[in-house]
């Protein structure tokens, strides 16, 4: 078991971070506190006022990965005073969800993660990856009981499109298959992607089986640093629509976001989801 303690914690909130739409591995307990699976093994992190306690049972340098991993190196408050400027609604969209935190998740679990998201919901989303987790990664005991790793490309490429079929993809299950040989096989590489400037790497992530604009987004976002990215989903549609242009449309409102908000796009994006989904 390995323990790491942070301080001094300022714009971290664990249900801000964990509620927000952007992972589907965490699960509140009882008392307040997240369990959580990654990449390196698995994460319980409890937080008291700006103190968070972080107990780990992983591969690495807890340090280090939960440096990255919460993206404790960033300044949110200064990125929130700028996107503040002038504009009311986002002030009150902040104010609510001040806490959120922008996760540096691993690229070739969201890439499946957000292909499965599809015309779905997240409860569903999350017994999915669970089922693809149990049935072919690697196992982990932590606290007495047993998690599952996201299973590595190469593990996954051993699931035919009938194994996937029976852990509940629906449609999805030939795009994850696709998608899984196209990673084994060197046809997709997402280290090279993540290297590419925004709109180069979504053109990239769009050619893969059952990526569209709005999941290239989603990956970009919460695993390529890309926080430029402004994913648009229905609640976005709805809250952009209402609070700052006469318009549905994707496009304008990709347009609309990206000259607004500029670099901190997606974290504007994450306040706002989250600001209208919980009222």
């Amino acid at each position: 078991m390995k323990k790491f303690t942070i301080n001094n914690l300022k714009n971290f909130e664990l249900d801000h971070i964990f509620e927000c739409g952007q992972c589907f591995r965490w699960k509140k307990q009882n008392d307040g506190s997240y369990i959580g699976v990654i990449k390196q093994g698995v994460i319980k992190i409890s937080k008291d006022n700006d103190c968070a306690q972080i107990c780990a049972e992983l591969s690495g340098d807890i340090e280090e990965i939960c440096k990255e991993y919460f993206d404790l190196e960033t300044d949110y408050k200064n990125i929130q005073t700028i996107l503040c400027k002038d504009d009311e609604n986002m002030k009150k969209a902040i104010e609510y969800g001040q806490g959120i935190r922008i996760l540096n998740q691993d690229m070739w679990e969201m890439l499946i993660s957000f292909i499965i998201s599809a015309a779905n919901n997240i409860p569903r989303i999350s017994k999915t990856i669970e089922n693809i987790s149990k049935e072919y990664g690697k196992k982990i005991e932590f606290e007495g009981n047993t998690f599952y790793l996201f299973p590595t490309p190469e593990e996954l490429s051993k699931a035919t499109k009938e194994d996937l079929r029976k852990l509940n993809l629906g449609f999805r299950d030939k795009y994850v298959f696709e998608a899984t040989q196209k990673v084994v096989n060197g046809e997709i590489n997402l280290d090279k992607i993540e290297k590419m400037p925004l709109n180069d790497a979504k053109k990239e992530l769009m050619k893969i089986p059952g990526v569209g604009a709005k999941v290239a987004d989603c990956i970009l976002l919460f695993s390529m640093k890309k926080k430029e990215a402004f994913p648009v989903d229905t609640w976005i549609k709805k809250v952009m629509n209402e609070l700052y242009l006469d318009s549905t449309n994707i496009t304008k409102i990709n347009e609309y976001a990206s000259k607004r908000f500029g670099m901190y796009a997606g974290i504007a994006q994450q306040y706002l989801f989250y600001y209208k989904r919980e009222n």
